[in-house]
């Protein structure tokens, strides 16, 4: 009988609280999406004013890290991924009608462009937590696929 409530009570759903400090710095921030955890870091993709850009929060202090060179007016951020040490995001973006992939190394402020072979058009993208292995979903010839990249 105890084995059985233990179960029951296991399938309860459970209440989720939002954490104050930081969905109140999100919420200044304007309407955000796509969310992508690494230790500290938390890099969302923002909106406000009708203009999207990347920013990373520093979830132990609670602000915003500059991104110097990475968010562009006239591009269009798609999907975003932080590396768990923060030091690296890989962004989908949209830049003069195209769709593109970029590597962002924040400690130096370069972004990189990566190509992608066989060409594709990049959806979504998923750094592993060293920063040294990237996913990413792929159209080609009308269908959605999985490439999985190693970064230098």
């Amino acid at each position: 009988m105890l084995l059985l409530a233990a179960l029951a009570m296991g399938c309860q759903p459970m209440a989720l609280q939002p954490l104050p400090a930081i969905n109140g710095r999100l919420e200044q921030a304007g309407s955000s999406r796509e969310p992508a955890l690494g230790d500290r870091w938390l890099a969302v993709i923002v909106g406000q004013g009708g203009r999207e850009r990347v920013e990373l929060l520093d979830l132990e202090r609670g602000l915003p890290v500059p991104l110097p060179g990475l968010n562009r007016a006239d591009a269009q951020p798609v999907s975003v991924s932080v590396a768990a040490a923060g030091d690296r995001l890989a962004l989908v973006r949209q830049l003069e009608g195209r769709t593109e992939l970029v590597l962002y190394r924040r400690s130096v402020a370069s972004l990189q462009l990566l190509r992608i072979q066989p060409e594709g058009v990049p959806r979504r993208v998923q750094l592993r937590a060293d920063g040294r292995q990237l996913a990413v979903e792929v159209s080609r010839q009308g269908l959605w696929q999985i490439d999985l990249f190693q970064l230098p």
